[in-house]
Parts: C-alpha cells; sequence; structure tokens
C-alpha cells in the first residue's frame, strides 16, 4: 500500500509513508528526505519531512511531474542511519503562572497536578517535525493517561516557552503566539533564535527530556536566556 504518491499544487509531490504516528515510520521519511536532500539535484527546491510523508518542491521550469516520480523512486530504498540518540534537556517550571491549565488536566483525568507533572516529565519525546510557528516541536511519546483536549476558544496570548497539551500531543510554544493546547508550565530557555544557526535548539529526530524546576531555577535561567527581570517576562 505504501508508499502512495500525490500531487500538492502545481509544484510538489508527497511520498506517503504511513497513515499512523509511528516512530519507525517516521525514521524511514527522514532517511528518504535526506538522501533526496544530500542528491542535490537542480530542479530541487526544498524537501519537507512530516511525520509520515516527504514533500519535495520543485522548478516545474525544470522537469515534470512524471519525471520527478521516476527520480525520486531510487531514493525509496534509502534507510535510516545507526546514530546515538541526541537527547536535549528541556527545564520546565509546571503550573501556577507557568501553567494555568494543569489543574484542569489532572482533574480532566482524575489525576493530581504531582502526578500529571510526573507522567509528563517521564518519557523521552521524539521531535517528529518542526512546523506551525519558527521552532515549535511536535513531539510523540506523551502518556495518553494525560491525553486533554485543546481549549475551546484560544489564547490571543502564549508566551515563547510556554508547555502545552493538545489531545495526544505535547509540546511548547517557542515564540510569542496565539494558541489553543492547554498550558501545563513552561521552560526558561530560548528554544528559538532567528540570530542563531541553526534557530532552533532542537531538530527533527532529536529526543526531548522534559525536567521539572522550581520557580526560583525557571527566574535564575529565564535571565540568563534572555536578559531580562521577571517582571518583564510577565
Amino acid at each position: 500500500m505504501f508508499p502512495i504518491f500525490k500531487p500538492a499544487g502545481d509544484s510538489a509531490i508527497t511520498i506517503i509513508f504511513g497513515d499512523e504516528i509511528d516512530e519507525n515510520v517516521n525514521k524511514k521519511v527522514h532517511a528518504v528526505a535526506e538522501a533526496i536532500e544530500e542528491a542535490a539535484s537542480e530542479w530541487l527546491i526544498e524537501v519537507v519531512p512530516t511525520y509520515t510523508s516527504v514533500y519535495i518542491y520543485y522548478d516545474p521550469l525544470k522537469i515534470s511531474y512524471s519525471e520527478v516520480l521516476e527520480a525520486v523512486k531510487p531514493f525509496l530504498s534509502a534507510e535510516p542511519r545507526e546514530e546515538e540518540k541526541r537527547i536535549i534537556e528541556i527545564p520546565v517550571a509546571y503550573g501556577g503562572e507557568f501553567g494555568p491549565d494543569i489543574e484542569f488536566v489532572a482533574e480532566y483525568n482524575g489525576l493530581t497536578v504531582e502526578e500529571v507533572i510526573e507522567i509528563h516529565s517521564k518519557p523521552l519525546y521524539r521531535v517528529y517535525m518542526l512546523g506551525f510557528l519558527p521552532g515549535f516541536a511536535y513531539l510523540g511519546g506523551m502518556d495518553e493517561r494525560i491525553a486533554t483536549p485543546r481549549l475551546e476558544k484560544p489564547r490571543l496570548k502564549v508566551p515563547a516557552g510556554s508547555v502545552g497539551i493538545a489531545g495526544k500531543q505535547t509540546g511548547w510554544y517557542a515564540i510569542e503566539s496565539p494558541g489553543g493546547w492547554r498550558l501545563i508550565g513552561r521552560t526558561p530557555l530560548k528554544t528559538f533564535d532567528p540570530s542563531k544557526s541553526p534557530p532552533s535548539i532542537v531538530k527533527a529526530g532529536d529526543y526531548v527530556k522534559f525536567v521539572p524546576i522550581s520557580e526560583e531555577e525557571f527566574w535564575e535561567i529565564y535571565k540568563q536566556e534572555w536578559g531580562e527581570s521577571n517582571d518583564r517576562a510577565c
């Protein structure tokens, strides 16, 4: 059944490798994407890996859709490279002003706040993809015991670093933006900085470990990262 090829507009093709979030499928997606990128064909504009598919953007003045199909087929045999896991620790201050929805998450799932924190900070989360916003990491591996629906009405302003839950997913807002995820905490790290290369502290294929910290530790790290006092951050 897979892979499935589909056109995406007049200058892109989608190669679909699965229909559900799965670590092995995602590893295959990145292996194929990397192989296509490394070939550096003159018609290639961009390769974008997602949870289960690869988007290939091409120059229609240099190659046709059918020719792209034939050109990428040799790369479908690419296999994931055996690499040591790159684990990024993300300190998080849970609850209070940092996580105004944590009580709702606990009550919705019949848990205590302490249990939510323990469950959320226990796994290693795989970064499946970056998207939605600059530096926004979509993570896999959250325990379904803390799965919680999105807000019915999204917030107009979510502080950078806010850690949230939406359905069976978790992640953090790397920049300030509107958002509808249930906020359970916040990291003091500046996880996206356009002045740096790469601008994001994580990349697809990395693993994330959330580490609970106190309010005092939050502000200490925050001032080091952002160069601001806590009154400016509120």
